[in-house]
């Protein structure tokens, strides 16, 4: 099922169940992909899906820790209560583990051998890893392979 189907299903459910948290962190999902519908004139496939879901949960990570700084953590709490609904439309994360694999096979294609390389080395697996990882966590494992 297309994840914004999902949503609007579990928006019904959450309205009906009373769940006013979970139902605001989905309307705000749903007002994204709107968003891009509108601003882009089209209908979202899966793919564009997945990838307004990793950008919203990306800018919850950064927002989570932005107000962990400020010592707000009321409002974190509150980020990572929507992180966590979005998580459940995305594809299953993989672990540092397989990242690493996935890496190591891209570092042998590319022929890359120091940390200069590293952009070649990205191009070719954050393709093969879209919606499974964070960047920014393939970006240090891809650091630390290639640092030796």
């Amino acid at each position: 099922m297309h994840p914004k189907e999902r949503i609007q299903q579990d928006l019904k459910d959450a309205m009906k169940a009373g769940n006013n948290q979970r139902r605001e962190a989905l309307r705000l999902l749903l007002a994204a992909f709107k968003q891009v519908e509108v601003d882009r004139r089209i209908e979202l496939s899966e793919a564009d899906a997945i990838d307004i879901l990793m950008s919203e949960a990306k800018q919850r990570r950064e927002a989570i820790e932005e107000m962990i700084k400020a010592g707000r953590p009321e409002l974190a709490q509150q980020e990572q209560y929507e992180l966590s609904v979005i998580e459940e439309y995305l594809p299953a994360q993989l672990d540092r583990a397989e990242i690493e694999r996935l890496a190591r096979e891209a570092i042998q294609e590319t022929g890359a051998t120091s940390p200069k390389d590293m952009g070649n080395v990205m191009k070719v697996l954050m393709p093969r890893l879209k919606g499974q990882a964070d960047g920014k966590l393939v970006s240090s494992v891809v650091q630390d392979l290639l640092r030796g």
